[in-house]
């Protein structure tokens, strides 16, 4: 059974970039436009890993993550944040809510690949 990750972002394109990526490499995608829709595309399924923006309307990514680490179920769910941000209060606070991974937009989708494998071996 193919492993399902979660890819959180505004940008159209660049869920469309990340998706493409991921499903050529075998996973499941489901995508959500901002931090509240990313929770709600949750609703209690298993879901492997997270891929999130930072900086979106309604709920940011930090924000969503923090919720997510708070929820029994996804507690040990690991996160990538794929930002435009790269400043340490940011990733500070990502690594306090749990993120396990930072990368900077632009990305290469092989890194981005590599780092998704590495996780999920974990």
């Amino acid at each position: 059974m193919s492993k399902t990750i979660l890819v959180v972002d505004d940008s159209a394109s660049l869920r469309q970039i990340v998706s493409i990526a991921l499903k050529g490499a075998g996973y499941e995608v489901i995508e959500g436009c901002d931090g509240q829709d990313g929770l709600n595309k949750l609703k209690g399924q298993k879901v492997h890993l997270i891929v999130s923006d930072v900086n979106m309307p309604n709920m940011d990514g930090l924000t969503m993550v923090k919720t997510i680490k708070g929820m029994p179920e996804y507690k040990f769910t690991p996160v990538i944040m794929l930002t435009t941000e790269s400043g340490e209060d940011k990733k500070s606070a990502g690594k306090e809510y749990g993120v396990r991974a930072w990368m900077v937009k632009p990305f290469k989708p092989d890194q981005m690949l590599d780092a998704v494998s590495k996780l999920l071996a974990a």
